[in-house]
């Protein structure tokens, strides 16, 4: 079979080379043509375009890029057609998708979507293009099977989510040998995830080291994004007890004491490794003001989502400076809140529903193939 799969940023990589390996185990002849990064590359199949040459993060700065996203969508057409796959798979990412979608589903191409787009938090009118133009999705958080198949009476699978398998079958370094390897000393870690983008990279990392210098007892050490390179963190790096290491986020979390994350799924990746975190974001001012006017969502990292109570802490635009940061760093430093997060944390994995989304969502997609 040949399989044609889209994902445009970070998180979809990871996903999308999971589901690769599936795809591969269960179908060893398979052709995959991809839009994707490292991970999915290292898996096989051909890199068409790498996600950071996609990821535009905010409405302005869509807007700015409207340009090069239409030449992207453009060239994704060509590549397709030029291609002939047996199905489309798309990975979140909707404002691409789901116009290759509409284009695809009206030349009869066959289309599965894995990992809904966020129609519950905004654009809910998106599920009308999503009846029309998806024959198959793949859901991986417990409400999204609910919100389908009751209000919109769109029938979807509820896979598990894909993170569980992403951290099972991880292969960690030896807690000393990583502190090693990467010049870290024996102060516990305050791990800094600001996010994949540029953009969301340069506007977080300077709110969440304004608080290095209120806990010398700590290290904070930037987890550097796959896609970015050394010398867009450089510039932060000015204070002996701030380390950086680049790739390495899983290995980070499973040595960290508490983390600072900027919204977005290594929220939930964090709370999976039990890492007591402080939700961080701040975007630009016009996209904020745009954003809460048409986001009616409780909160916005998916710990608090999923559990339908605010878990973890959220510091949102104005809310997100240097005290409030440094106020609730303190909270999750103690043991009474920490003990309470890891429970937390417990019954969240128990709502994800175990491992396995992967193995899954491969299978459904070849039983409908065949």
């Amino acid at each position: 079979m040949k399989y044609y799969i889209i994902a445009g940023e970070a998180s979809g990589d990871l996903h999308g080379s999971n589901l690769m390996k599936e795809l591969y185990k269960k179908d060893p002849k398979a052709e995959i043509r991809f839009w994707g990064g490292d991970l999915m590359k290292n898996v096989g199949g051909t890199l068409v375009k790498h996600y950071r040459e996609l990821a535009f993060m905010g409405f302005i700065e869509v807007i700015f890029n409207l340009k090069t996203i239409l030449e992207n969508i453009k060239i994704c057409k060509k590549d397709i057609l030029a291609f002939q796959p047996d199905v489309l798979i798309f990975i979140d990412y909707p404002g691409f998708n789901l116009r290759i979608a509409k284009w695809a589903k009206a030349l009869g191409m066959k289309t599965h979507y894995y990992i809904s787009p966020q129609i519950w938090a905004w654009k809910e009118s998106r599920i009308t293009d999503i009846k029309r133009d998806v024959d198959k999705m793949f859901v991986i958080l417990p409400f999204e099977k609910k919100f389908y198949q009751d209000k919109h009476q769109f029938a979807v699978k509820f896979v598990g989510h894909p993170l569980i398998d992403a951290i099972h079958d991880q292969t960690f370094t030896d807690p000393i040998l990583f502190r090693k390897e990467n010049q870290l000393d024996e102060k516990p870690i305050i791990a800094i995830l600001p996010g994949s983008r540029k953009q969301e990279i340069t506007k977080m990392l300077s709110v969440m080291l304004s608080v290095v210098n209120d806990f010398p007892t700590y290290q904070f050490v930037i987890a550097g994004a796959p896609s970015q390179d050394f010398s867009l963190y450089q510039n932060f790096i000015s204070q002996s007890n701030i380390k950086f290491i680049s790739n390495k986020t899983y290995d980070l979390l499973q040595n960290a004491t508490a983390a600072l994350v900027t919204s977005g799924t290594a929220t939930l990746e964090t709370a999976l490794f039990k890492v007591p975190e402080v939700v961080c974001y701040k975007g630009s001012w016009a996209s904020y003001q745009i954003a809460k006017r048409i986001i009616t969502l409780k909160y916005i990292s998916l710990v608090n989502l999923i559990m339908d109570e605010e878990v973890v802490t959220e510091l949102i635009q104005d809310d997100c400076n240097t005290k409030r940061i440094r106020e609730e760093l303190n909270k999750i430093l103690t043991p009474k809140i920490r003990v309470s997060l890891l429970k937390k944390y417990n019954l969240l994995e128990e709502k994800l529903g175990g491992i396995g989304a992967s193995e899954k969502t491969a299978a459904l997609i070849l039983k409908d193939l065949q």
